[in-house]
C-alpha cells in the first residue's frame, strides 16, 4: 500500500527537516504547557511543560549561538535565549517560552524555503530526457545517454520526445514547443539551420539535430547553475532590528554585566545587585522589539494569504515594502498563455464559411493554433462537416479533405509561393500587416487557392492594463516587460496593457542581466513571472512574484510570493499592503524603544521595582503586539487597494 501524504510529508518533504521536527515539538510543548496553566493545573507540571519547549526549541539557536561566542560575536539568537532563561528566573516562563517558538518557527520556515528551492532546481534536471537516440556515421542507430554526447554528433528526434541537447537541425522539418526555455506561447516551426534546445517538447516532425553544446553547457543546465548561484549569492537579507543585532547584543550584554558588578565593587549588597541587574536585563531585552516586528509582517501575510497571495515569510513582507519598479514576464504572466482567434481576413466567401472549413481541417489537430480555430467556431455557433481525411505535415500545416475540397491551413512560407496562386501577392501584404502587429499569421487555401489568413494572438488576462497603472501609482515607477517571445508580440502586449519599456527575444540569463541593469540603476526589483525560464530572474530580483495556477514548479519555489488565484490585481495590492505593514512596524519599534529607553533609564539613575519593570516590559508588547495585529482585518486588504484605484 503507498504511503499517505502524511507520512511522506514526514519521511521526505518538510518534516524530514530536523528544524520542523524541534520546532513542531517546541510548538506542541508550548501549547500543552498553555492549557496546563488555564486549566489551573499544578504549577510545577506547567513549569515542567514550558521548560520542555525550552530545551526542543532552543538548543539549536543556543548552540549556534555558543560557537558564534567561540568566534568572538554575539548574535540575537543567543541573546533570545539568554533573556527566555532570565524572564523564567524571574518568573515569567510563558514569556520566555513564547520567545523561543517565534524563533523555532522562523529557522524552521527558512530551512523549508531552502529545502524546496534544492528540489525543484534537481527536478528541473528531468526536463531534459535521460537518454537520445545517437546516429551514427554509417547510419546506425543507437539509444545512449544524453551526457555522453559529443560537439558534432547528430541525434534523432522523433515526434513527441523532448529534445536531448542543444543543437542546430539538419535535416526534418516540425513545430517545437520550447516554451520552457523562451516562454513563446505558440510552438516554433523548426526547419535545417535552426536552432533548437534541450528539454523543448517536439511536434509531429522528425528532426535530425547536430549537437552544437555539450551537456553541463545546455540552457537548461545553465538555467539550474544561475539558479544555484543566485540563491547562494544573493545577499542573506534580514529583518530590519536583526540588522543591529550585533550592536545591540554586546551593548546589552556589557551593561548587565557591569550593573551587576559596578555596584559590588562599591559595597551594594550581592542580592540587590543581582536583582538590578536582571532587572535591567528583562526590561532591556528586545522580546518587545521582536514582537514589534513580527506581529505586523505576519499579520500582513496572514491577510495577503486570504486574498489570493501567498508570501513566504516576513523578510519576503518586509522586501515587498521597498519594491520601486515591476518587471513582468508575458507569457503566462500578463497574457493567459494559450492563443486565440484574433482576426480573420477573406478574400473569398463569409467570415462564417471560412471559419467552418478551418474548424473541419483542424478538428483533428493536437496543434495550439488548431485549437483555438475550433473553439472560435463554437463559440461563434457555427456546426461544420466532418473531415474525410487528416494529415498533420511537419513544419507546414495540416491538410484534410471537406466536402470534397482540399483543404490546407499552414505557415505563409509555405503556403503562399513567390510564383503563385492566385492571390498570393495580395495575401503577402496582409499577412506581413497582421505580423507587423504582432499576432500568429496562417494561411487558409482551399483547392490550392487562397482564401483567408487567420492571425491568432495570446490572449491578454482581464486587468492587465488596470494593474499596470495601479503599479505605477504605487511605486512611482513604470513597470517594464521582460520576456523570450519576439519584438512584435511582445510590443503588441505591452502597447494593450500600457507598459513603454520592453525587452524582447531574452533567453534566461538575458532576463538576468536585465533585472541586473535595473538594479545597478538603483531600483529595487519586483519580477512577476511563471516560467522555468524566468526562474534564474526571479532569484537574481529583490523580489520574485509567481503566478501561482500555470506555474512551473521551480518558479513557484523559486519566487519569494506566489499569486495563487493569477490575479493581476493582487500584485499592486500586496506591494501597497506591505508599505503599510512597514509603517506599522516603524511605529511599533518607536513605542517599544521609548519604553525600554524609559524603563533602562528608570533603572539605572532610580529605583526601578522588579514588578514594576516586568509590568512595563510585558505592557509594551502587548501594545505593540495589537497594534500590529490590526492588518488582520479584512479592512486592512480594501485600504491597501484603494490607493491603486484612485
Amino acid at each position: 500500500m503507498p504511503p499517505t501524504k502524511a507520512v511522506t510529508w514526514w519521511r521526505t518533504g518538510a518534516g524530514s527537516l530536523p528544524e520542523v521536527r524541534w520546532a513542531l515539538a517546541a510548538t506542541a510543548l508550548f501549547a500543552a504547557g498553555g492549557i496546563a496553566q488555564l486549566a489551573g493545573a499544578p504549577s510545577w507540571m506547567w513549569w515542567a511543560l514550558y521548560l520542555a519547549c525550552y530545551a526542543a526549541g532552543g538548543w539549536e539557536p543556543g548552540l549556534a549561538g555558543l560557537r558564534a561566542l567561540r568566534d568572538k560575536t554575539l548574535d540575537v539568537d543567543l541573546l533570545m535565549v539568554v533573556a527566555a532563561i532570565g524572564a523564567a528566573t524571574i518568573g515569567q516562563v510563558f514569556d520566555g517560552a513564547l520567545l523561543i517558538v517565534i524563533f523555532a518557527t522562523s529557522g524552521a520556515l527558512e530551512a523549508v524555503a531552502t529545502k524546496r528551492t534544492e528540489d525543484s532546481v534537481r527536478g528541473l534536471l528531468n526536463l531534459a530526457p535521460e537518454q537520445a537516440t545517437r546516429v551514427a556515421e554509417t547510419g546506425g542507430e543507437e539509444l545512449v545517454d544524453t551526457a555522453e554526447l559529443e560537439v558534432g554528433e547528430t541525434i534523432l528526434v522523433r515526434p513527441g520526445e523532448r529534445i536531448g541537447a542543444d543543437g542546430e537541425v539538419v535535416a526534418g522539418a516540425s513545430d517545437v514547443d520550447q516554451a520552457t526555455i523562451t516562454g513563446e506561447s505558440l510552438p516554433v516551426d523548426k526547419r535545417p539551420g535552426d536552432e533548437v534546445f534541450a528539454g523543448t517538447l517536439n511536434g509531429v516532425g522528425v528532426l535530425r539535430v547536430r549537437v552544437t553544446r555539450p551537456a553541463a553547457g545546455t540552457v537548461i543546465a545553465r538555467i539550474v547553475a544561475m539558479v544555484e548561484q543566485a540563491s547562494a549569492t544573493k545577499a542573506r537579507t534580514q529583518l530590519f532590528i536583526e540588522k543591529v543585532e550585533q550592536r545591540y547584543s554586546v551593548a546589552m550584554v556589557a551593561a548587565t554585566v557591569a550593573l551587576f558588578t559596578l555596584p559590588l565593587l562599591w559595597g551594594v549588597p550581592l542580592q540587590e545587585s543581582l536583582l538590578r541587574a536582571m532587572t535591567f536585563m528583562i526590561v532591556a531585552s528586545p522580546c518587545a522589539v521582536v514582537l514589534a516586528t513580527m506581529p505586523p509582517l505576519l499579520a500582513a501575510i496572514a491577510t495577503a494569504g486570504r486574498n489570493g497571495v501567498l508570501v513566504k515569510s516576513a523578510v519576503v513582507m518586509e522586501q515587498l515594502a521597498g519594491v520601486t519598479q515591476v518587471a513582468f514576464d508575458k507569457t503566462g504572466t500578463l497574457t493567459e498563455g494559450r492563443p486565440y482567434l484574433a482576426e480573420i481576413r477573406v478574400l473569398t466567401g463569409t467570415r462564417e464559411s471560412v471559419l467552418a472549413l478551418a474548424a473541419a481541417a483542424e478538428e483533428g489537430s493536437e496543434h495550439p493554433l488548431g485549437r483555438a480555430v475550433v473553439q472560435a467556431a463554437r463559440e461563434a455557433g457555427l456546426t461544420w462537416p466532418a473531415a474525410e481525411s487528416f494529415e498533420a505535415v511537419p513544419g507546414t500545416g495540416v491538410r484534410a479533405r471537406v466536402d470534397g475540397k482540399s483543404v490546407e491551413i499552414g505557415s505563409p512560407t509555405a503556403l503562399l509561393t513567390p510564383a503563385g496562386e492566385a492571390g498570393s501577392s495580395a495575401y503577402g501584404s496582409v499577412v506581413g500587416e497582421l505580423e507587423d502587429g504582432g499576432h500568429s499569421a496562417v494561411v487558409l487555401r482551399v483547392d490550392g487557392v487562397p482564401v483567408a489568413v487567420l492571425a491568432l494572438a495570446d490572449r491578454t488576462r482581464p486587468g492587465a492594463a488596470d494593474a499596470v497603472a495601479r503599479l505605477k501609482a504605487v511605486t512611482e515607477a513604470p513597470p517594464v516587460l521582460l520576456t523570450g517571445d519576439n519584438p512584435r508580440a511582445a510590443g503588441r502586449v505591452a502597447a494593450h496593457v500600457g507598459i513603454d519599456d520592453v525587452y524582447a527575444g531574452l533567453l534566461p540569463e538575458d532576463k538576468v542581466t536585465a533585472v541586473r541593469e535595473l538594479q545597478e540603476r538603483g531600483a529595487r526589483v519586483a519580477l512577476v513571472g511563471d516560467g522555468v525560464n524566468d526562474a534564474p530572474a526571479l532569484a537574481s530580483a529583490h523580489t520574485g512574484i509567481a503566478m501561482g495556477r500555470a506555474g512551473s514548479d521551480l518558479a513557484l519555489d523559486t519566487a519569494d510570493a506566489v499569486i495563487t488565484r493569477d490575479e493581476l490585481a493582487a500584485v499592486p495590492a500586496v506591494l501597497a499592503l506591505a508599505r503599510r505593514a512597514r509603517r506599522l512596524v516603524i511605529a511599533n519599534l518607536a513605542i517599544a524603544g521609548t519604553f525600554i529607553a524609559v524603563l533602562v533609564g528608570w533603572d539605572l539613575f532610580g529605583e526601578l521595582p522588579l514588578p514594576l519593570g516586568v509590568a512595563g516590559h510585558e505592557g509594551s508588547t502587548i501594545i505593540v503586539g495589537l497594534n500590529g495585529l490590526r492588518l488582520l482585518r479584512d479592512a486592512a486588504w480594501r485600504r491597501a487597494a484603494a490607493p491603486a484605484l484612485r
